[in-house]
Formats: structure tokens, sequence, C-alpha cells
């Protein structure tokens, strides 16, 4: 029988302490024998040290790739480190956006992982923590206004899929999906993941997610963001918080410390449900206080 020429590249990478098994299986249900995969193995112990030298690895396996297959499209899928490590390439690669038909971010601390700002609090370069714990958020968005983009986030405790925040895996621009009952580690190789996949990919190939006018909450969250030191977190402590001021069309913000003394800050629309949360570390309080005091002086005026 004749071999069928693949009609476009898969790239499907995996993340931090991982191997591409997973991956290579979930590109496999996805593909089958329309796609050239390619899946590589970054190696388990590399990816608890710096995150330069594996981004060197998929994208010098990108360029050979190329050489190769010239013409071919290029479809992504990235889990957890796996995406960070896409955005970064496209980032320096402009001229490979023509190309890119979509990218998926499965499970990817887009924002910045807690636990990873957690374990390196003061930026001291502690291994993957450091590289883990950046904001990615504005490549991610103008990556996004060029290219069709599907976050998935894993929902397993309201507000998290056990190691990301949701909050932390939200992009604006690109489409998003939330698969409840599905832990990080699931996400990767997950039926209702690859369904949601699917329905991504069966939409038109030449749009993009045209953002809607952002309405106060999104302006209130993107103000939020941008304090340094803040970083998306878990939505526990939201019933627990205090209401600090009301937009007119009924978004609030409010506030919270917890038991050890770290400021949280929480945005719910007008029926109450969160939509954000997040929170800055003992070195960033002055930052968040003076953001919160000059929203209630332009609110109040």
């Amino acid at each position: 029988m004749p071999v069928t020429a693949p009609e476009f590249v898969l790239y499907a990478q995996h993340g931090w302490a991982d191997d591409c098994r997973a991956m290579r299986s979930l590109a496999q249900t996805l593909a089958t024998s329309e796609a050239l995969i390619v899946a590589p193995s970054l190696g388990f112990i590399k990816t608890w040290l710096r995150i330069e030298p594996l981004i060197q690895a998929v994208e010098q396996l990108v360029i050979n790739t190329t050489l190769q297959s010239p013409d071919l499209p290029m479809r992504i899928v990235g889990h957890s480190l796996g995406g960070l490590i896409w955005l970064e390439i496209l980032d320096r690669h402009p001229e490979w956006w023509s190309r890119v038909e979509s990218i998926v971010l499965v499970g990817s601390p887009v924002g910045g992982a807690d636990l990873a700002r957690a374990l390196d609090p003061m930026k001291l370069g502690l291994g993957i923590a450091r590289d883990l714990g950046a904001n990615r958020r504005p490549l991610a968005e103008a990556i996004a206004a060029q290219i069709p983009m599907l976050v998935i986030a894993g929902d397993v405790d309201d507000g998290s899929d056990g190691t990301v925040p949701i909050a932390a895996t939200k992009v604006f621009g690109a489409e998003f999906v939330s698969i409840t009952r599905v832990t990080h580690s699931a996400l990767k190789n997950h039926p209702a993941v690859a369904a949601a996949i699917r329905q991504f990919w069966d939409l038109p190939k030449d749009r993009i997610a045209q953002p809607m006018e952002p309405d106060l909450s999104i302006l209130l969250i993107r103000r939020l963001q941008a304090i340094d030191g803040m970083t998306d977190g878990h939505r526990r402590g939201f019933n627990q918080s205090s209401l600090f001021l009301t937009l007119e069309d009924g978004t609030t913000l409010r506030t919270w410390k917890n038991p050890w003394g770290i400021d949280h800050v929480f945005v719910a629309c007008s029926e109450g449900t969160c939509l954000y949360s997040g929170f800055v570390g003992w070195g960033h309080v002055r930052e968040l206080q003076e953001t919160l005091e000059s929203l209630k002086l332009t609110i109040s005026s």
C-alpha cells in the first residue's frame, strides 16, 4: 500500500519531570496517519535544571524537521513546561508563525507556577523553579493575537488541577476549556483533552479568536496581574475574604490574609462567582497596597 504523505507536523512536548511517552500517545490518538509526529524526550533530569537548554533542543529539532519538510504546516501541543518551551520558541521565531495552524497549552502555568515561586521566592535561580515561576502571559497574548490558541486546564479542587492554578493557565485572546476531575498529570493523555483538541482543530484554520472588549472585571484582573510580585493563585480563601470595593457593574474586589500572613486578592462577578485569585509575597506587600489604594481612589472619584 502507498504511504500517505503527512498533512502537517504535530509537535507534542512533554513537561517537567516527564518523558515523551504520554504525549506521543496523545499525538497518535489525535493525528493517526495524517501527521508527522515529533514528540522528543528532553531528559527527566534536565527538566529539573534550566529551561534554556530545553528550548534550544526543541528549537534545533524544529529547524531540522523544517529542512526535511519545509512546506508542512505545524500544529503544537505542549503539556505544562512543554507549553512554556513552545511560547519561548515562537517568541524567538516569529518567521515561523505563518506556518503554525494552532497551539494548544495543556496545564501550562503561563502566568507563573505558584509552587515554583514558593520554592524560589527571592528569584535566586533554584533549578527549574525560577523558569516555571516566570510570567509569560505577555508572550502568550502576543502569540494568541496571531495564531489560534487553545488553553486547557484541569479542575480537581475548584481552582486547580492539583498542581497548577486555573488562573495561571488563562491567556487573554485564547480559547479556554476547563476539564473537571482531571489532574495535572492525567491531562497529558486524557480522552477529554483529546476531544477538546479535536473540536478546536475542526474550527476554521484561518480564524483568530477575537477577544471581546474587556469588561471591568477583566480590566481589574489585568491591573492586579501587573503588580510586581503578583502570583496567580487558588480560589481557596475566597469565602473567608473581605469586601474591599465594588465596581459600577457589580464586580467586587476582595482581600484576605492567610494564616502565614500572605496577602491574597480575589475578583468576583456581580453574582458572587470568583473570577480571579492572586497573592503577593511579603516582599511585595507595599506594591499591592499602593495599587489597592489607587483603585479605591479611582473608584470613589
